[in-house]
């Protein structure tokens, strides 16, 4: 016995975790083989969620995070005069239900867009594995940041931006979040509708579809159905100038 921890080589990992959305959660930590094991028995891997349905909904007690592993969701809130109002997009490698870390109910609702695959992180247990794994901690206190730093852009959104200055802000939000897991950045098919994009941008549905319209004139974008092609990046990152969009990985 050297006394020197018997690390997981990376590129054993990540030839055995291609696809998997818990790399995020896996793969920067250098985990070393017994604590990735600890940290295995914990997860319930690959649950199908079909289109349509609640991963958990608003109220709901709160006893898990979940991983996104494949496919996209919606994460909404009741208005108080009963209306929907999207409040994110969630895609593989992101975590659902950091909501309800300050208590103990979710505040919003999780709706599958398409059928996906969550791995499932029980809370408790995961908190008991923390305190013997301290950069299990640090990455989750990453993780919270960033989901405030969403927040405070979606505020930036709302609060500041015009029309179509929303809509570039979404887009290339949108491109950053999917080149950083090997998708193209140019091309993709987007999964909600134009009525969730204007729920979550502040936007009638009126508005989206006539921006969507200029975009294509403009020759920034070209619009098939849900296929949206990004024609000319520079031109609509030159749209936000100062405020655009940065996401962090």
């Amino acid at each position: 016995m050297t006394g020197i921890p018997d690390f997981i080589p990376l590129h054993e990992l990540r030839s055995g975790c291609p696809a998997c959305s818990l790399r995020e959660l896996c793969l920067p930590l250098g985990l070393a083989r017994d604590e990735m094991a600890q940290l295995d028995e914990v997860i319930r891997q690959r649950i199908p969620v079909k289109r349509g349905e609640a991963l958990f909904r608003a109220g709901q007690p709160f006893h898990s995070l979940y991983a996104v592993r494949t496919g996209f969701f919606k994460t909404t809130l009741l208005a108080e005069d009963g209306r929907e109002q999207v409040t994110g997009f969630h895609m593989a490698g992101e975590l659902l239900g950091l909501d309800a870390l300050g208590g103990t109910q979710h505040a919003c609702t999780a709706i599958a867009l398409e059928d996906c695959e969550v791995c499932e992180l029980p809370f408790q247990q995961l908190d008991s594995l923390s305190r013997e794994i301290p950069s299990l901690t640090r990455h989750f206190y990453k993780l919270m940041s960033r989901e405030i730093v969403r927040d405070q852009g979606l505020m930036l959104l709302l609060g500041n931006m015009r029309a179509e200055e929303r809509l570039a802000a979404f887009l290339l939000n949108m491109s950053q979040r999917l080149e950083a897991r090997g998708f193209s950045a140019k091309g993709f098919h987007l999964r909600m509708t134009r009525e969730e994009i204007g729920s979550y941008l502040g936007l009638k549905l009126e508005t989206v579809s006539r921006t969507f319209s200029r975009f294509q004139a403009d020759g920034l974008i070209k619009v098939q159905g849900k296929q949206i092609d990004l024609l000319d990046l520079n031109a609509i990152r030159s749209l936000l100038g100062a405020c655009a969009p940065t996401e962090s990985h």
